[in-house]
């Protein structure tokens, strides 16, 4: 399905609304702590389930932490004292987030996009993927393997799997709330204090360590244009903190 839609050159959204009501885009200029976003998340997913409050995808950086994710092995944090680790509700194992790295908190009523969990997180790995597009990267997804994932091809060696995006979501009364992070130009060693996503055999890249040299203006851009293209409109909207 997603390689048919990709290569169609379709206008309508991926998993657009059928009343293309447009979707709120805040991005927050100073770092926000990881409870202070769950706090507010969770606050805002209540309202967008209760018609209090519209959709929301919300961009942002922390400071330096570790997440542990509802299938965590506590085996694959390295170095519980590196840095504060936090548990959550999302989908997934370990990962990190930190400065330099883009992390968007994607909160929509699935109600209004079809009821179809496989089909949302397919929706934000395409999401990522046009993004990277942008920057001339080609992101790919690997099936077991939830994220969007480049290859690198040095000479005389063997083709390596990196991840640049991790995604890990929740679902309460079909509105989501939790996301994406792409890594634009985090400090990659931080990684190494976890076994991200519970995955040993394969590393970890960013849009820098690419070669791209792409701030987190350049990202947003990007992410905001590939979003249209498979969510639908979107309007300017305030930070929920």
């Amino acid at each position: 399905m997603l390689d048919r839609w990709l290569n169609s050159g379709a206008e309508t959204p991926l998993m657009g609304r059928p009343d293309a009501a447009p979707c709120g885009w805040a991005v927050s200029a100073r770092q926000i702590s990881y409870p202070e976003a769950v706090a507010a998340m969770e606050a805002r997913a209540a309202d967008i389930a209760e018609g209090r409050a519209g959709e929301l995808v919300w961009l942002l950086e922390h400071p330096p932490l570790y997440t542990a994710g509802v299938t965590a092995k506590p085996a694959d944090l390295l170095t519980p004292d590196r840095f504060p680790v936090f548990k959550s509700e999302r989908g997934g194992q370990y990962t990190y987030h930190g400065p330099g790295q883009r992390v968007a908190y994607v909160m929509l009523d699935l109600r209004e996009r079809g009821r179809d969990v496989r089909a949302f997180v397919t929706a934000l790995e395409t999401w990522v993927i046009g993004a990277l597009a942008a920057f001339n990267v080609e992101g790919q997804i690997r099936d077991g393997r939830v994220g969007v994932w480049v290859e690198r091809r040095e000479p005389g060696l063997p083709v390596r799997e990196d991840k640049i995006a991790a995604i890990g979501v929740k679902l309460r009364r079909w509105v989501s709330f939790h996301g994406i992070s792409l890594n634009v130009e985090p400090d990659l060693s931080h990684f190494g204090g976890i076994v991200p996503c519970g995955i040993s055999e394969h590393g970890v890249t960013s849009l820098v360590d690419l070669g791209r040299p792409v701030t987190l203006d350049d990202a947003d851009a990007a992410l905001l244009a590939s979003f249209h293209r498979v969510f639908g409109a979107t309007e300017p909207a305030e930070p929920p903190v």
